[in-house]
């Protein structure tokens, strides 16, 4: 989360920040609550020393035969040790209380973040490629359009198992979204660098404390009924990798990836993208995270970043960067890029990956760190996540973009191999 100490140091730029991401003004409730804790503090030690003394006078009391004496300093003892097992109750308390008052708090953004409310204030960083260019008559269709005339997409019958938001994929449908996955966590681990792991589906609520998805966001999650819940993306296991251990300097930076199902509520999203496939209860993912030192983290965002568009650049695909705004960037965000695709179906742009670094927020919060080699006092590392990218966008945006005047698709190159060499579905 943050340090306390410098929030006392310096208020005032706590306070800025978190106005940038339209959240109210924190420092003075957070100091008023230390002040409580540290005054407690004081007080259990003060018990603690007159306890201290007050044993050692019981046995000089007695040894001079002053037996009143050293029974009104045994009772005085007993109160004191009273006092102090409740006050140490009452410590974790206050400590309690501050930790709660400081999760729910989001990241501050960096310096270099745009300051704005939501998606609109976004700004564009840059582009790649071209719209393309059809040459049939009528307009491009939607990639639920696509996959139902060609019968490998079906919302009616996965509606009668699941309910809404589920699709069942059929054929060759079925297979192109695995070759895509098939396709990116090769990628990632065969030309930039990452190390494939594969996490549990199923995390107890600690893990989604540490990258920031509770207490704040559980109506986001499913939870089952053994105090698990269903992963929302796979940050949130590859991140907890590193919790609560003290890395050596020689392991960072840290870079692994996962191929997972992802699980998402979708609470607040009623109305919003109800057809097709583009806001799922259940999605593939391919995530990318990074373990950093905090002077190396910036420039690992550049790096994560370019490698989520080297997916998009061999697909083929139109995109474009944006540069998120304070007020339109995750909860532990401190600067954020969005990569989002050119969808011809709905002539729009759509986010495809998101890449985002953290600074030391997760880490403070999974007490995550690393020992200089020049140093014997613990660092807390640094964090970042993006997607490299979304397995079922990437398939919209193929089917979208790689359509056909007679309904069928074309396959791009580069998944021909996880194709068995098909050039066209349909």
């Amino acid at each position: 989360m943050f340090d306390i100490r410098w929030i006392r140091e310096n208020a005032a730029a706590f306070d800025q920040a978190l106005a940038k991401r339209g959240y109210e003004a924190s420092a003075a409730k957070l100091i008023t609550l230390d002040d409580s804790r540290r005054s407690h503090i004081t007080k259990l030690q003060e018990a603690q020393e007159r306890r201290n003394a007050a044993s050692k006078e019981i046995g000089k009391a007695k040894g001079s035969g002053d037996d009143a004496r050293a029974q009104e300093l045994i009772d005085e003892v007993a109160q004191i040790k009273a006092f102090i097992q409740s006050g140490e109750e009452e410590e974790r308390k206050l400590i309690a209380d501050l930790e709660a008052a400081m999760a729910v708090i989001p990241n501050l953004p960096y310096d270099d973040v745009p300051v704005g409310e939501d998606e609109t204030d976004n700004v564009l960083l840059k582009t790649h490629g071209e719209k393309p260019v059809f040459t049939f008559n009528e307009a491009p269709k939607e990639h639920y359009e696509l996959g139902e005339d060609l019968g490998g997409m079906d919302f009616a019958t996965a509606a009668k198992l699941s309910g809404s938001r589920f699709v069942i994929l059929r054929g060759q449908i079925a297979r192109l979204e695995r070759a895509l996955g098939q396709f990116m966590i090769d990628l990632h681990t065969q030309e930039n660098g990452y190390t494939e792991v594969s996490p549990p589906l199923l995390v107890h609520s600690e893990p989604l404390y540490g990258t920031g998805q509770l207490p704040k966001f559980e109506e986001d999650l499913f939870k089952t009924t053994t105090d698990h819940y269903l992963i929302p993306t796979a940050e949130i296991p590859l991140t907890n990798l590193v919790a609560g251990e003290i890395l050596p300097e020689d392991q960072l930076p840290l870079r692994v990836t996962a191929l997972t199902y992802c699980f998402r509520s979708e609470a607040g999203s009623a109305g919003r993208d109800t057809r097709g496939m583009l806001r799922q209860h259940q999605f593939q993912k391919c995530e990318l995270v990074s373990v950093t030192k905090p002077e190396e983290s910036l420039d690992e965002l550049e790096r994560m970043l370019g490698c989520a568009e080297k997916v998009l650049q061999k697909l083929g695909l139109h995109y474009r960067v944006m540069t998120l705004c304070s007020g339109d960037m995750g909860f532990g965000a401190r600067k954020t890029y969005d990569i989002e695709v050119w969808l011809p179906g709905q002539d729009t742009y759509r986010e495809i990956s998101s890449c985002s670094v953290c600074g030391d927020f997760q880490a403070r919060r999974m007490n995550a760190r690393f020992r200089p080699a020049d140093s014997k006092q613990p660092v807390h590392v640094h964090t970042l996540n993006g997607s490299g990218i979304a397995v079922g966008r990437a398939l919209i945006a193929v089917l979208e973009n790689y359509q056909n005047g007679d309904g069928t698709i074309t396959v791009p190159d580069v998944l021909r191999p996880y194709m068995g060499g098909l050039e066209k579905i349909g």
